[in-house]
């Protein structure tokens, strides 16, 4: 059993709390039982010793000896061992001894109570009768020869409980006591004398052990059933980790589409797989875009490193003039000119990826940013016969960040506008706050986006004939998107074709 498995500590924790809680409820069902049964058998033997003190001790007038209700001339009670004395004389006793006296050998029972000690009772009931002096006076023939007597009371389970009994004659000291197989109850009389009636408990005691063999066989079955249970349900509460292993181990080894299967996303793991999902998803994305953009940089960086080599090759091929010299060098400079921008754009975005560009966090007006950067490219627009209008906002566009930073997003969009606008078109720029976010847009009449290239145009080295790109190298929108991002802002971009297109700038006011 692996100790260190997750499965078998739950089922441990499971199993030990089922058994606490089965052997508890087991144990209080089975002292329930007991109390009922010893209870039932504690008031049997009061009952019966109640009649004998009665019979004792009868109240004048009353049922007992020598009273109309006693027992008829010349009859016994039930059969006697050998008693202390004389046999009793034949014929209806006298009136009993004076009140507080022994009854010595004038004691007879009345029938119904000599009844209540039959020996055909499956509970064997039997008697001891003890006078003032504790000197036995009469015993039952089924009374055995150890029984309790008050010195040896001492385990009694109800030391004292005064209360008449049932057969009446006041207040009576009495004691409880469980002696092996036996229940034994001792009663004594206000006038001093002892009654000792007691009985097999030996059917309920095997009762008690049929209650504790079926509630033992229950709680293991219950046991077994729940741990059975119980194995199955964390199998299946962890069988989403399981999932995520095995996913997890595909991912590892290069299977980077592999996902979590789903069956349910309402628990905890099921939350837990949603967000693994997610995350391997762009982990996917992620790698795929550093793959593609591993492939674009070396394609970038592979066109001017192979014009490099054919004008050197060429020089070196033999003897030039000044002036091809002069054209050799110039055109191996352009080339290191453009590899020299695609590598400053591909260390700007590195380090906007890793968050090491530090972005200045200033006031600023945004309105005076667009007019400054429309004065920087309004040049190149009336080269190219374009209109450039301005709709800035009357009031202030008050903005935070790097000024600088934002300015080359500007500008970036600015001259995008105008090398892919027609002829005699317009680029209008415009500014404005709306629900404390400054907004800047760069529109342009041209002949517009395609729909299918709209959701790629922030892609690092994407290029069509339509694109908007700046620098030839597809990386201006990359860098200005992930410049916007570092503002915490948002750039989005609508197009229609034929009619132009139109970058929207978010940024916070504060």
């Amino acid at each position: 059993m692996n100790f260190n498995s997750i499965r078998t500590r739950l089922q441990l924790w499971y199993g030990l709390i089922l058994v606490v809680i089965l052997t508890g409820f087991g144990f209080t069902a089975w002292q329930l039982e007991r109390g009922h049964l010893l209870g039932r058998v504690n008031s049997e033997l009061d009952r019966r010793a109640g009649f004998l003190a009665t019979a004792l001790h009868p109240r004048p007038g009353g049922p007992g000896r020598g009273g109309p209700e006693g027992g008829e001339p010349g009859r016994e009670g039930p059969p006697f061992d050998q008693m202390s004395g004389p046999p009793p004389e034949e014929g209806p006793p006298e009136q009993g001894p004076p009140e507080g006296q022994s009854p010595g050998r004038e004691l007879r029972l009345p029938p119904e109570t000599a009844g209540m000690f039959d020996a055909s009772d499956p509970n064997n009931f039997y008697f001891i009768i003890f006078d003032q002096a504790g000197q036995e006076i009469r015993r039952s023939t089924n009374a055995p020869a150890q029984a309790l007597i008050p010195a040896e009371a001492g385990n009694a389970e109800s030391p004292e409980d005064r209360r008449p009994p049932e057969g009446g004659g006041g207040p009576h000291a009495r004691i409880f006591q469980i002696n092996g197989d036996r229940a034994e109850l001792e009663l004594q009389t206000p006038q001093g004398s002892m009654v000792h009636v007691g009985g097999t408990i030996a059917p309920e005691l095997q009762e008690l052990r049929l209650v504790a063999f079926k509630l033992v066989l229950v709680g293991g079955g219950i046991l077994l059933l729940g741990l059975a249970g119980g194995w199955w349900l964390a199998g299946r509460a962890i069988r989403p980790i399981a999932d995520i292993s095995a996913t997890a181990a595909q991912i590892s080894a290069g299977d980077l589409s592999r996902r979590i299967s789903l069956t349910e996303t309402g628990s905890e793991l099921g939350r837990l797989a949603v967000v693994l999902n997610s995350t391997f998803a762009r982990l996917e994305a992620a790698f795929a875009q550093q793959k593609q953009f591993a492939s674009d940089a070396a394609h970038e960086l592979r066109t001017p490193v192979t014009v490099l080599l054919t004008q050197t090759q060429l020089s070196l091929g033999r003897e030039r003039t000044p002036a091809e010299y002069r054209a050799t060098v110039e055109a191996c400079q352009r080339a290191t000119q453009r590899m020299r921008k695609l590598i400053e754009s591909l260390l700007a975005l590195a380090r906007l990826d890793a968050g090491q560009e530090t972005m200045n966090r200033l006031n600023f007006d945004l309105a005076d940013l667009a007019r400054d950067g429309a004065d920087w490219v309004r040049p190149l627009a009336e080269a190219r016969g374009l209109a450039l209008v301005l709709e800035l906002a009357p009031a202030p566009a008050p903005c935070v960040g790097d000024a600088d930073r934002l300015a080359q997003v500007l500008t970036n969009l600015l001259t995008n506008a105008i090398e892919y606008n027609r002829p005699q078109g317009e680029v209008r720029v415009t500014t404005g706050v709306e629900n404390d976010t400054a907004i800047l847009t760069v529109s342009d009449t041209g002949t517009g986006i395609p729909a299918e290239d709209l959701p790629r145009v922030f892609e690092r080295f994407y290029r069509s004939d339509k694109s908007r790109t700046s620098g030839g190298n597809g990386l201006g929108l990359a860098i200005g998107k992930a410049i916007v991002d570092a503002h915490g802002g948002s750039i989005d971009v609508t197009s229609e074709s034929g009619r132009g297109t139109t970058f929207t700038v978010r940024l916070p006011v504060r």
